[in-house]
């Protein structure tokens, strides 16, 4: 389980340490960074897959994504006495990333390029990577250094060796250095944050996917955009835990059945609601239904993965079906870390009722905008969790 998250220099979070529970609620009102949170994340799940560079290229480039106010905001400046101006850096341009778990953390400084004939100089360079053991950076807890093009890894013996596998300034030791017998630990927390699992466009929209009739296959994790609902769904009822998925839908639909009808190989979703006649087919459920419909398949996954994160999933729904989308969420939470990015203070309150209830550990991380910078209410520098970036 993640313990800390750490940002610095994205967008608005100059610098951003926060502390990770079994289940965080990021919240705050529009603007406060919520979304850039949820990107850095992403991109940190990225790096696994040597992909850091390239989403931060759809971002608009590491100069779009950087911080855009002073390295230091003065006392003059918070008190109101001096307006916001440029100040000298002092530090390396560059934006960071980290994060600290119970047994392993990682942190990866990405900063400008060295100037280049390549048509490709605007890429930025992975200046330094580092993974260490235990929840703190010190130099005695490393066990793989990436910087200046190459990898050292530490032995069992306490010796640092190089790996003999230069890297490009572009890729990451995550993906591009794989070797189970000199660096274990490596490809162990590689194939972790490969897990880790993000849902933000679930589509309910007309043209949606997730309404047509689709062939479909043994479907153990839901797609992005929610495509394969009806097989994953089906899926959860044949292998998943027994009765979870029509507990999930009689607690939001009180008397309602949801079944997948099958035809050659194609499956469509059929949901019977009390009064009704005839099921309604996938083409003919209001965004809402849908939508809950494809956060029961994504929550109540048979493959649960060490992370989950979600952008906003009270969207469509109406108030009523936020305590057994909240349940849903808990319901997730006994078997994986859950991470949700909302708006909604009624959501919050059903979510904190099903942890008070379940006896989950559930963080309220609140942030706020000082002078142009995201921050979390309430918490001061000594509030941090600990936290040290690798130097370059």
């Amino acid at each position: 389980m993640l313990t800390t998250l750490a940002i610095e220099n994205y967008r608005s979070l100059l610098r951003l340490v926060v502390p990770l529970g079994q289940v965080n609620v990021v919240t705050g009102s529009n603007g406060t960074g919520k979304s850039s949170l949820y990107r850095a994340l992403r991109l940190l799940a990225d790096a696994s897959r040597n992909g850091a560079v390239a989403a931060l290229a759809r971002e608009g480039g590491l100069q779009s994504t950087l911080w855009a106010g002073p390295e230091n905001i003065s006392g003059a400046v918070r008190r109101g006495e001096r307006p916001i101006q440029g100040t000298r850096r002092t530090k390396p341009v560059g934006l960071r990333m980290g994060f600290a778990s119970e047994d392993y953390g990682y942190a990866m400084d990405l900063g400008l390029p060295q100037p280049s004939l390549s048509v490709f100089s605007q890429d930025p360079e992975i200046k330094r990577e580092v993974l260490w053991a235990g929840p703190f950076l010190r130099p005695a807890s490393l066990l793989a250094d990436r910087g200046n093009g190459g990898v050292r890894i530490r032995d069992d013996d306490g010796k640092w060796r190089d790996s003999g596998h230069p890297l490009q300034s572009f890729d990451s030791m995550l993906s591009e250095y794989s070797d189970p017998e000199r660096a274990p630990e490596l490809l162990k927390l590689r194939d972790r944050m490969r897990s880790w699992r993000f849902y933000d466009h679930l589509r309910t929209d007309s043209d949606a996917p997730a309404r047509q009739v689709q062939i479909g296959t043994r479907t153990t994790v839901l797609g992005p955009e929610g495509a394969d609902v009806a097989a994953a769904l089906q899926t959860i009822r044949e292998i998943g835990v027994a009765g979870e998925l029509d507990g999930a839908i009689e607690q939001a639909f009180p008397g309602s059945e949801l079944s997948i009808q099958t035809a050659g190989g194609r499956f469509e979703l059929a949901f019977r609601q009390h009064g009704l006649l005839r099921p309604l087919s996938g083409a003919e459920l209001s965004d809402g239904t849908l939508r809950y419909l494809l956060w029961v398949a994504a929550l109540l996954t048979p493959r649960p993965p060490t992370l989950l994160v979600l952008n906003e999933p009270e969207t469509s729904l109406h108030p009523e079906l936020l305590p057994a989308l909240a349940n849903l969420v808990t319901t997730a939470a006994q078997n994986t870390q859950v991470i949700i990015v909302t708006h909604s203070r009624p959501f919050l309150a059903a979510l904190q009722a099903g942890a008070d209830e379940t006896g989950l550990d559930l963080r309220t991380i609140e942030l706020v905008k000082e002078f142009g910078r995201t921050a979390i209410a309430g918490q001061g520098p000594l509030d941090e969790p600990p936290w040290k970036w690798p130097s370059r």
